[in-house]
C-alpha cells in the first residue's frame, strides 16, 4: 500500500500525512497567537495625553472687607459749656484745613470779656498811681522826711499794682482766646463723614461734633486667610469691585503683622484712588494679581477630583496607567500648579482617562497627533 503524502513546495520531498497534521497544528497555533496579540493590542483604549510642564503661574487671590477712611479725625469743641449757634457743613461736604464747621454762641463770654477789660483799666490806673507815689518819695529818706522802710513800702506797692495789671491782662487774653475758639474749625482737609451736633446743643469737650476722613482718602480693609497672607506684598496691585458695580484700582499700603487668633485672618489695607462711589462702611471685594515663579503645572482638565482628593492618571514608558494623588495650587489660563505631584515631563491622561485603573494599558496620543488623525479621517 502506497503511503499518502503531499510534496513540499520548498524542498520537493513528500511529507507524510501525520507530519502534515503536525505542521498544520503548529501553523494554526501560531496564527491563533498572532490573532490573540492583535486582539489585546486592539482592546487598549486610545487616550489623549498631555505633559507636566514648567511655567510661571500668575495667580489671583480674592478677599473682601469694608471700606474705611485711611485716617479718621474727630472734631470736638475747644471750649465747653457754650450753646451751638450755627452748624455750617453737612455730611459728605468736602472741607479744607481751617475751614469753619460750626460756631458757638458768644453771649456768655462777651460779658466776661467786657468785665475783664474794665478790670484791666482799673488795674492800670491803680498801678500808675502807685508808681507816681513811689517815684515822688524816692529821695525822702535822704532828707529825713520819711524812713527807709516807708519809701521801700511805697516801691513795693507800685510793683504790686503793676503785677495786678499783668494778671488782669492775662485774664482778658484768656477770655479773648476762648472767644476765638468759639469757632469750630476743621483740623485737616477731607470729607465730613458724620455730623453729631445740632444748633442749640451744648458743646462738650468729650463729645465729638464731626468726623472727617483726612484728605478724603478711603481704603479697603480686606480680610485675608493666614496661609494666603504671605503671598501679598506692599505695593501689590489690586482691582476692587464696589457695591455699585463699578471697579477701582488700588495698591496694597499695609499688611498687618497680626493674625486674629479666633478667625485666623489677617488684614490688608488697599489704598484706592478717589471715586464717587466710595462710601465708608460699604462692602467691597478685591482681586490681588500676583505673578509667581515658574512651577510644575498641568492642564486643569487633566485633574480628576475624588473624595480622596485631586489626582492625575500618569502614563509610563510602557503605556501603563497609574493614578497619582496630587496637591494643587493657583490656577491661571487653564493650568493649575502642582504643589505636590509627578515631575516635569511626565505624561498625563486628559479627561478620557477617567475610567482607567492601575496597570491599564492604553494607546497614548498627543493632542497634535489626535488632531491630525481626525483630519485624515475626514
Amino acid at each position: 500500500m502506497k503511503s499518502r503524502g503531499i510534496r513540499c513546495e520548498r524542498c520537493g520531498h513528500l511529507v507524510a500525512a501525520a507530519s502534515l497534521a503536525v505542521l498544520t497544528l503548529v501553523g494554526c497555533a501560531e496564527k491563533s497567537n498572532t490573532v490573540a496579540v492583535a486582539t489585546v493590542a486592539g482592546n487598549a483604549p486610545t487616550v489623549t495625553v498631555t505633559r507636566v510642564i514648567e511655567r510661571p503661574m500668575a495667580g489671583s487671590l480674592v478677599a473682601s472687607g469694608l471700606l474705611v477712611p485711611r485716617e479718621e479725625a474727630a472734631v470736638t469743641a475747644e471750649v465747653g459749656g457754650y450753646q451751638v449757634d450755627k452748624v455750617l457743613v453737612e455730611e459728605g461736604a468736602e472741607v479744607s484745613a481751617g475751614q469753619e464747621l460750626a460756631r458757638l454762641d458768644p453771649g456768655l463770654l462777651l460779658a466776661r470779656i467786657n468785665q475783664a477789660k474794665a478790670g484791666v483799666s482799673q488795674a492800670v490806673a491803680l498801678a500808675e498811681q502807685a508808681r507816681a507815689e513811689a517815684d515822688r518819695v524816692k529821695n525822702f529818706d535822704a532828707r529825713g522826711v520819711m524812713s527807709i522802710e516807708q519809701v521801700a513800702a511805697r516801691e513795693f506797692q507800685a510793683k504790686t499794682a503793676e503785677a495786678a495789671v499783668a494778671v488782669a491782662r492775662a485774664q482778658l487774653e484768656d477770655f479773648l482766646s476762648q472767644e476765638r475758639r468759639l469757632v469750630v474749625r476743621a483740623p485737616v482737609a477731607g470729607i465730613v463723614l458724620e455730623r453729631m451736633v445740632r444748633p442749640g446743643d451744648v458743646a462738650s469737650l468729650s463729645q465729638p461734633m464731626f468726623t472727617l476722613a483726612r484728605d478724603s482718602l478711603v481704603e479697603l480693609d480686606a480680610e485675608v486667610p493666614e496661609d494666603e497672607l504671605a503671598g501679598i506684598a506692599l505695593d501689590d496691585k489690586a482691582t476692587v469691585s464696589l457695591p455699585s458695580g463699578d471697579s477701582a484700582e488700588g495698591t496694597v499700603r499695609l499688611v498687618s503683622p497680626r493674625i486674629d487668633p479666633l478667625t485666623k485672618l489677617g488684614r490688608v489695607r488697599v489704598s484706592l484712588a478717589p471715586h464717587p462711589q466710595l462710601r465708608v462702611g460699604g462692602y467691597a471685594r478685591a482681586v490681588f494679581n500676583r505673578t509667581g515663579k515658574p512651577v510644575a503645572a498641568i492642564e486643569e482638565k487633566a485633574v480628576q477630583w475624588e473624595a480622596s482628593g485631586p489626582r492625575l492618571i500618569t502614563i509610563d514608558a510602557n503605556n501603563l496607567a497609574h493614578p497619582v494623588l496630587v496637591r494643587t495650587g493657583v490656577r491661571d489660563a487653564g493650568f493649575v500648579a502642582l504643589e505636590q505631584g509627578p515631575p516635569v515631563g511626565t505624561r498625563v491622561a486628559l479627561g478620557s482617562g477617567v475610567a482607567l485603573l492601575e496597570g491599564d494599558r492604553v494607546n497614548p496620543v498627543e493632542p497634535g497627533q489626535a488632531a491630525a488623525a481626525q483630519e485624515q479621517a475626514q
